[in-house]
Order: C-alpha cells, then sequence, then structure tokens
C-alpha cells in the first residue's frame, strides 16, 4: 500500500509544479533586439592574428589541425626568402566546427585566437568555409606583445642564433672534443 501512496504523492508533485509554472508570466527576450551579455570566457568564431611586427602569427605547423576533433581546419605551408613560415593558404570550416577551443590552445605562435562573435548561421553552408583573408585580423589579439620568432631560435631578421630572449649562445661542438 506505501509504493501506491508514493506513487500518488510523485504524481501529485509532478501536477504541482506543473500547475504552478503554468499560470507563471513567460519570460521572452527579442534576440536580435537584445542579446543576452556572454560570460568573459565564451569562445566562438576563429580568427588569425598578427604579430606587434605587423607579419602574419601563423607559421603553418598543422598543429590546430591535429588537434581539431571534427577536422574543419587546413592548410599549406611555404616559406619566404628570409626563413620565416607561412601559411599560403588557411581555411577553416565553421559549418563543422564546434567551437571547442583545442585549436587555440595547440598553437605554439597564439595566431589562432577564439572571439565571441557566435552569430555566423548562413543559409548556403559553402559561405561558412572562411579563408585566410577572411580570418585575418589587423590586431595582436589578446596576447599584444609576443613574438614568436623573439623566442623561437630560429635565424631570421628578428634575430640569429643565440639574439633571442632568454636563449644561449650556440656551442661550438668542436671545441668541445677531446
Amino acid at each position: 500500500m506505501s509504493d501506491a501512496l508514493e506513487s500518488v504523492k510523485a504524481l501529485a508533485d509532478g501536477f504541482a509544479t506543473t500547475f504552478k509554472h503554468l499560470f507563471r508570466k513567460p519570460i521572452t527576450e527579442s534576440y536580435p533586439e537584445y542579446k543576452r551579455p556572454l560570460p568573459a570566457r565564451s569562445r566562438a568564431r576563429i580568427e588569425l592574428t598578427r604579430d606587434p611586427d605587423g607579419d602574419e602569427r601563423c607559421v603553418a605547423c598543422y598543429l590546430c589541425s591535429a588537434a581539431c576533433p571534427v577536422s574543419c581546419i587546413s592548410m599549406q605551408s611555404a616559406e619566404r626568402e628570409d626563413g620565416r613560415r607561412y601559411a599560403r593558404w588557411f581555411r577553416i570550416n565553421f559549418g563543422r566546427c564546434i567551437y571547442c577551443g583545442l585549436c587555440e590552445e595547440a598553437c605554439p605562435t597564439s595566431a589562432i585566437q577564439l572571439t565571441p562573435d557566435f552569430e555566423t548561421c548562413k543559409r548556403d553552408p559553402l559561405s561558412m568555409v572562411f579563408e585566410k583573408e577572411d580570418l585575418l585580423v589587423d590586431g595582436c589579439g589578446k596576447d599584444p606583445d609576443y613574438n614568436f620568432y623573439k623566442y623561437a631560435g630560429v635565424a631570421t631578421p628578428v634575430g640569429g642564433k643565440g639574439e633571442h630572449v632568454n636563449e644561449s649562445k650556440p656551442v661550438n661542438v668542436r671545441s668541445n672534443m677531446p
């Protein structure tokens, strides 16, 4: 008998909750006119940033495309005459992107950064594919002073071997021989 009483009590509690919400005034937010404030760490659309010198930060290391769980990032690497690498083309399919942020975490140059711009809905799926020209912005993003080539240890016009930040001078291995 107690099982039947518990079942009736559970059913009555459910109906009471439904009845309580039945006469409550609905909360309606007119979306295009009013946009809810997003949390401070919200992640959405990806953009490519530049270093403080104005050059592209992306060195086409393919770490972002390897970290992407849905394989929506593709690129091709190239090298300039001064030895600096860059992405010849960089493509992201936002129709497949799940905005997980793994590409941003994997990027060693802070080139990829996620912005809170989440309104990327379009009718044509091909218009959701963004090229490098669409993603590249003129600013430095979240790391305004970081320049990968000042720390990388690669000989470029920014600095030669042993001239980078926190880098020791190269050792002549022949001088270490007995």
